[in-house]
């Protein structure tokens, strides 16, 4: 009988994957923590330890059903610190015969382990049995079409697998109600307490620190807030659809400086881990929607349905669609380097002054401070989209480039030109104040563009405009803005510009 490595990456802890249905004396699966992996990116320090965590607790858990592991720690003497170095070791000293790995999300490990030859070693792979929809079939979608449009890819998947439809249509005949989930959380209105864990993680921490790896943020080793097991996962997602999902949808765009999760599901870490599939997450939502709709309306399970099956799986058909040539994409051509405050948030500007210290905090940021505070800021400012990319991969918990990439340098940055966004996303201060509470308590004063303490977010916003009008002005999704711009006298426009200049010249002490 053959012998047979088989490889599991740290973002593929699937539970149930059908690799582990039978134990087999002559499968030895591998699993490694390597500075390949925690220096390509400088890395918060809570997203090295989650994922270390959850890798170990997976590793304990395939030896408890009888499987044989490998599990190399970052400080084991014979770690080379490579995964191909590794995976070579050990067909050498387990007299290996068969190597099979799981395809890799992210495109540089695809290459890695696709140019992986060892000689009298038969490869194979095979899927992660994660996702909803394969690459092939959101080929096979958009093959012929000249743009990308998420809203027709999420109806194709409602349709695919019968999610909120009434047959061939969907539930009360309407797809989205984006449109009704714009609300500002009310003045007096208390999100429930978030649902956090309490474990103690000292002991990969000091590991982290005595290697002397990089990483930015801050932590609590004696209590970790985040899920790193499967069990864990299953509780945050009990307690979301339980007592957050009511509200979800109205509130899924809403910020306040005083509540970091408001009512979301903090579930994208264990979903880009595969501690839990994407049809189970949805699945659990809607039964309890079925079960409560005196208390979940239409518009709060659709809101959330979206964004799972919708945005993220969409997400990941542009990466391998628009890989490897989309991660140097740079429509505008911004240069500018990314402020020193992006890494301690010491900035006057509250909301960006408490978007990314929630980052540096918790690892986490909801999508609208990552869209419309601070990738609205760096889009405006300038900022080269490489340092973007950079600092969102590193910050957040759950950043995997396949997901991260296609938000940032497309979605939030329009680098990509209009491959995922049909407009750029920027705002004055006037959206930021319409769905925060950031504006009313800010050194800088929302309602003045120009002039002492005026918000940078106003003039930065039309200098934008005016900037790039050579391959906006067309646009018919942001037409109004031009008009309005148009119109306004020669004199009032200089005086803008030059207060965008100002800021844009002391970028640093904003």
């Amino acid at each position: 009988m053959k012998k047979t490595l088989r490889l599991i990456l740290g973002d593929q802890l699937n539970q149930q994957h059908s690799w582990f249905e039978s134990t087999d004396e002559n499968i030895l699966y591998v699993m490694m923590e390597i500075r390949q992996e925690t220096d390509y990116v400088r890395h918060h320090i809570q997203k090295i330890i989650a994922f270390f965590t959850a890798m170990r607790a997976f590793s304990e858990y395939l030896e408890r059903c009888g499987h044989q592991i490998i599990y190399l720690k970052l400080g084991d003497k014979n770690n080379t610190q490579s995964l191909i170095k590794n995976i070579d070791k050990l067909i050498q000293s387990n007299d290996i015969q068969v190597f099979e790995y799981q395809e890799p999300d992210e495109y540089r490990l695809s290459e890695q382990l696709k140019n992986y030859k060892p000689s009298a070693v038969k490869i194979s792979f095979c899927s992660t049995e994660h996702f909803m929809i394969s690459s092939t079939e959101f080929g096979d979608f958009f093959k012929g079409k000249k743009t990308f449009l998420m809203e027709n890819f999420y109806r194709m998947v409602r349709k695919k697998y019968g999610i909120l439809m009434e047959g061939n249509e969907p539930y009360t005949g309407q797809w989205n109600f984006d449109s009704d989930n714009r609300k500002k959380l009310p003045a007096n209105h208390r999100p429930v307490e978030p649902l956090t864990f309490d474990n103690d993680v000292s002991g990969i921490y000091e590991l982290i620190q005595n290697q002397e790896i990089k990483t930015i943020g801050k932590v609590n080793p004696k209590a970790f807030i985040w899920p790193t097991n499967r069990a864990e996962s299953l509780q945050l997602l009990a307690f979301f659809v339980e007592n957050c999902l009511e509200n979800f949808g109205n509130f899924e765009d809403a910020m306040h400086p005083s509540y970091w999760s408001i009512y979301h599901s903090r579930l994208s870490f264990s979903l880009n881990s595969k501690l839990l599939s994407p049809l189970e997450v949805v699945n659990c939502a809607v039964k309890f929607w079925e079960d409560n709709q005196d208390r979940v309306s239409i518009s709060q399970i659709e809101g959330f349905v979206r964004q799972i099956i919708g945005w993220r799986e969409y997400m990941r058909g542009i990466y391998w669609a628009k890989m490897p040539d989309y991660e140097s994409l740079n429509y505008f051509n911004q240069d500018t380097k990314l402020p020193d405050w992006f890494w301690n948030g010491e900035t006057k500007m509250n909301c960006l002054k408490h978007s990314i210290g929630q980052s540096l905090d918790y690892a986490y940021a909801h999508h609208i401070q990552r869209l419309m505070v601070i990738g609205n800021f760096t889009l405006l400012a300038g900022i080269h989209p490489d340092e973007v990319d950079e600092w969102y991969l590193g910050v957040y918990i759950d950043a995997i480039q396949w997901v991260e990439i296609t938000n940032t340098r497309g979605m939030s940055q329009y680098a990509d030109g209009g491959i995922v966004g049909s407009k750029p996303y920027v705002s004055s201060a006037n959206y930021i104040d319409k769905m925060s509470h950031y504006c009313g308590t800010c050194f800088y004063d929302k309602s003045k563009t120009v002039g002492h303490r005026a918000c940078p977010f106003n003039s930065l916003y039309w200098n934008f405009y005016d900037r790039h009008a050579d391959k906006l002005s067309k646009n018919p999704r942001i037409g109004m803005a031009y008009v309005t711009w148009n119109k306004m006298p020669s004199e009032q426009k200089a005086e803008i510009l030059a207060q965008a200049e100002i800021y844009l010249n002391d970028i640093e002490n904003l």
